[in-house]
């Protein structure tokens, strides 16, 4: 046909494309990449031949924008996708309200958007895609047999601009729009896992912005049902196994449910054997195991998990090169691993390797990167780390220097606020015991305050804001005397030990605070409860320090003090 067709004939055009329109389907299913390379010249060809006022000119330009879109997902050429960017604007035009088409040329192109920001966020992109997708779901009303695809690509790009702005409400409908897509995909349907997925994803990051056990738990249920549909042989099965296994450590972090950590590593081993050497998805499950024998590790005190953490880490790095999308990720999780070496066995190079990779995401984030204000703090709390070794102050002026900055890109009601806020009062705590600034003591009292009120009752880091302003206004009371810091700190304190129970590894620190703070109240009134109870605490903080224990001395110490004034 299309050689009987030659240049200049009538229908050439039309040859063209359904030569190139075979060419791609085939590619669909055989995934060669010369047949999608032969279908983008055809439908170049074609376009060639439909110039403007040809009303088939939207369609050349279309097919063309999904080929070069598709190959930039294969070959994951930058010049592919904006050019698929470009074609689309053009077949939009073409399109004007009312076409029948208009409702596909605003998907395709809102697609495109949306894929280009994955790789190249571009926030006004993202305003464009979300815009051009609210406009194809108007199009596509109940009963629409493309609905579900406007309702899923919508949540995502939704999903995506909550990552990047924090605004609650993108997340919120994003839930909404992927619960309505999901009822739209009957159990037989092939691609209902993938709602189920993408719903689980939201209700997810929804825990973790307003910690709603509510949320993890049916995430957890539908990535079950998600890993079901995903039997051995699937291509996603590795996909649902660590997203379940990634949900599971969630609950653990908030519960300490022995069985969730333990699946969680099952389902990651599981997941790593899907993904040899040479698999695109083989440095993250490498990376999410690393991660929870870490966790492990915290929970059992076996060096084997945290070795074999810190090995899985370095081989996620080592795929994850320069120019990685992942190379960040693999980056901070490696430097955390090696702090927690660093914490056991104290090996100055672990240290010097964990401020080393620091610095290096922190390059990988610039600013306007979403990932900035998180590698801000993780730096500067590796350079806290360092200064409480070395007591060198250009590294704790540096690490508040960070802290702020980080605190800038984290404003009210930014989910991980807390953090910058209680970090920044440590640092400022001890600077403050360093230079004696009283202005560094009564900024860290405020920003305590702070960090405390967005951990209310309930909150898995109420403890640690109650124990770190207890700490600040019982610096504030050595210096100035005001009994009422002195009562507050002990009120914090009692309140910290009623959330580290016996068997908790905080509660020998909180114990030897409440009895410092106990022993100052009775040198400043002379009540003999206070001694009492102070004596009773350090005793138990003894008991947690058996002989050999690096705690034992500082424990011994402290109940000395107490018997002394006692005498």
């Amino acid at each position: 046909m299309l050689q009987r067709r030659r240049r200049g004939n009538r229908g050439r055009d039309t040859a063209l494309s359904e030569l190139a329109e075979a060419l791609y389907d085939r590619y669909r299913k055989e995934h060669k990449i010369a047949d999608l390379n032969e279908a983008v010249s055809l439908y170049r060809a074609a376009a060639g031949l439909r110039p403007l006022g040809n009303p088939k000119r939207y369609l050349s330009l279309r097919a063309l924008a999904v080929c070069l879109s598709d190959r930039y997902q294969d070959r994951g050429r930058l010049t592919d996708l904006k050019e698929a960017v470009t074609l689309g604007r053009a077949a939009l035009q073409l399109c004007p309200p009312g076409h029948p088409d208009r409702c596909k040329s605003l998907n395709n192109l809102a697609r495109d958007l949306g894929i280009k920001f994955e790789k190249h966020p571009d926030i006004g992109e993202l305003e464009e895609a979300i815009e051009l997708h609210r406009a194809a779901l108007v199009l596509r009303p109940s009963g629409h047999p493309h609905r579900f695809s406007s309702l899923h690509h919508l949540a995502c790009c939704l999903r995506y601009r909550y990552g990047n702005l924090g605004v609650v409400a993108d997340l919120e409908e994003a839930v909404l729009l992927e619960r309505e897509a999901l009822e739209l995909r009957p159990p037989e349907d092939p691609d209902r896992a993938i709602s189920l997925n993408n719903l689980a994803c939201y209700l997810e990051m929804r825990f973790v912005k307003k910690a709603d056990m509510g949320d993890l738990e049916e995430a957890i249920e539908l990535y079950r049902v998600a890993l079901e549909l995903r039997p051995s042989g699937h291509p996603d099965r590795s996909t649902s196994l660590q997203n379940l296994a990634c949900c599971l450590k969630d609950r653990y972090d908030n519960q300490g449910g022995a069985d969730d950590l333990e699946e969680s590593m099952v389902l990651l081993r599981a997941a790593l054997e899907l993904c040899p050497p040479g698999h695109p998805n083989r440095g993250a499950v490498l990376n999410n195991l690393a991660g929870a024998l870490r966790t492990k590790f915290e929970k059992k005190a076996d060096k084997c998990d945290l070795k074999e953490a810190i090995e899985l880490s370095r081989a996620a790095l080592e795929l994850h090169p320069s120019g990685h999308p992942h190379r960040f990720a693999s980056l901070g999780n490696l430097a955390h691993c090696l702090r927690d070496q660093y914490d056991n066995e104290g090996v100055l190079a672990d240290l010097e390797e964990v401020v080393t990779l620091g610095r290096a995401a922190l390059e990988l984030s610039p600013p306007g990167h979403p990932d900035r204000a998180s590698s801000l703090k993780d730096l500067a709390c590796h350079l806290t780390k360092r200064f409480e070794t070395q007591l060198d102050i250009r590294d704790l002026e540096e690490a508040i220097k960070l802290h702020r900055a980080a605190l800038v890109l984290r404003p009210s009601g930014h989910p991980h606020r807390f953090s910058s806020l209680h970090h920044l009062a440590r640092c400022l705590t001890d600077r403050h015991a360093i230079l004696g600034r009283p202005t560094d003591l009564e900024q860290a009292v405020l920003l305590g305050r702070a960090a405390l009120e967005l951990c209310p009752p309930g909150h898995i880091d109420r403890a640690a804001s109650l124990n770190n302003l207890a700490c600040s206004l019982g610096t504030r009371f050595e210096k100035q005397a005001d009994m009422r810091d002195l009562e507050e700190a002990i009120q914090l304190y009692r309140a910290t030990l009623e959330l580290h129970p016996f068997g908790h590894r905080q509660r020998f620190s909180s114990l030897q605070n409440l009895a410092r703070c106990l022993r100052h109240r009775y040198q400043s009134q002379g009540l003999v409860a206070d001694s009492e109870e102070a004596l009773l605490l350090g005793r138990e903080a003894l008991e947690l320090c058996p002989p050999g224990d690096p705690d034992r001395a500082a424990s011994l110490n402290n109940l000395a003090s107490t018997l002394g004034i006692r005498f």
